[in-house]
């Protein structure tokens, strides 16, 4: 089992960079796909980002895709996720996601495969 905790959010004026954090514990990090979603209120959670376990392999939401860029560190059992050139439209709460699976699995919000959320992380982009 994977536990996760999201930290690095907060708010920004449209057009600056923020950069998330998604520690993880427990055994076996690298063999999770690790993905980003988002959920403004009143809205679904949506999916942001995914990386493969072994970190060669990305994927990006179009809203954010040459925007926001997704890595990990096996090593630190780390993900990231570098938001720039941000829109008021990025506001929500962001949440780590790992998946025992594949990254097209972790892109969909629930799988056959196990997923572990984090608690969430609030960004905040003011025009």
């Amino acid at each position: 089992q994977v536990q996760l905790v999201e930290s690095g959010g907060g708010s920004v004026q449209a057009g600056g960079s923020l950069r998330l954090s998604c520690a993880a514990t427990g055994r076996g990090f690298s063999t999770h796909a690790m993905a980003w979603f988002r959920q403004a209120p009143g809205k679904e959670r949506e999916f942001v980002a995914v990386v493969n376990g072994g970190g060669y392999f990305t994927y990006y939401a179009d809203s954010v895709k040459g925007r926001f860029t997704i890595s990990r560190d096996n090593a630190k059992n780390m993900v990231y996720l570098q938001m720039n050139s941000m829109r008021p439209e990025d506001t929500a709460v962001y949440y780590c996601k790992a998946t025992l699976g594949t990254p097209a699995q972790a892109m969909a919000l629930s799988s056959s495969a196990p997923d572990y959320w984090g608690q969430g992380t609030q960004v905040t982009v003011s025009s």
